[in-house]
Order: C-alpha cells, then sequence, then structure tokens
C-alpha cells in the first residue's frame, strides 16, 4: 500500500513540470493575440465610456449626440442633463427635474448612472 502512495506521488510530481510547460504555451498564444485584443478595445473605448455591457448609455459621461439618440431627449434637454452632471442614480432626472416623468418612462430602461459613483469615490480617495 505505502509503495501504490509512492508510486502515485512520483507520477504526480513527474507531471507538474509537464503541466507548468503547458501552460506557458497556451498563455502565450494569448499573449499574441493581446495586440489585436488591445487594438480592438482601444477603438471601443468611447462607446465603452458611455455604454454598459447591456447597452445602456450612462448619463454621467455620454455627448450630446447620444444622449439625443433617447427617445424624448432632444437639444435642450440633453444641454439640461449634461450641465447637472454628476447624478447618484438614474431617477435624479427626476428629482433635479430635467425630464418630466413620460419621458423617464421612455428612456428609464436605456439608462444608467454609474460613472459619477466612480468618480466620486476616486475623487475621495485622493
Amino acid at each position: 500500500m505505502r509503495n501504490l502512495l509512492r508510486i502515485m506521488l512520483l507520477i504526480a510530481m513527474a507531471a507538474l513540470p509537464l503541466a507548468a510547460q503547458t501552460a506557458p504555451a497556451s498563455s502565450s498564444q494569448s499573449k499574441n493575440s493581446t495586440p489585436a485584443a488591445a487594438s480592438a478595445t482601444k477603438s471601443s473605448a468611447p462607446a465603452a465610456a458611455t455604454e454598459n455591457a447591456a447597452g445602456k448609455i450612462d448619463i454621467n459621461s455620454a455627448s450630446k449626440e447620444e444622449l439625443m439618440k433617447l427617445s424624448g431627449i432632444g437639444d435642450a434637454i440633453s444641454a439640461k442633463i449634461i450641465a447637472n452632471r454628476p447624478y447618484k442614480t438614474k431617477r435624479d432626472l427626476l428629482t433635479k427635474k430635467i425630464v418630466n416623468q413620460s419621458t423617464y418612462d421612455k428612456i428609464t430602461d436605456k439608462i444608467i448612472a454609474h460613472a459619477a459613483k466612480a468618480a466620486t469615490t476616486t475623487a475621495k480617495s485622493q
């Protein structure tokens, strides 16, 4: 029984270097693809700044043109949204009287207000 355990231990120890050699090979492949991934990330950076993974527009960082794509948001309202930043929540559009209830109901599932929290946290930590 002891000999069996020793043999299993030796096999496991012998397999570790093989596993270590295999891991860098797969990571070197990912390193080779990193520049392409980085360039793809750089090209999509402006969109990522205003839209999250669900495609919602961040009202704290969206441009006037991006805000105007929302239903019921025109030139004047988009300017008001930008002028009254930052927003802690998207509901602030109502509490600050930037948009009316019907407009808010149209856009609420298309917007988000996360950037202000991150900016506030960063500012406090400095």
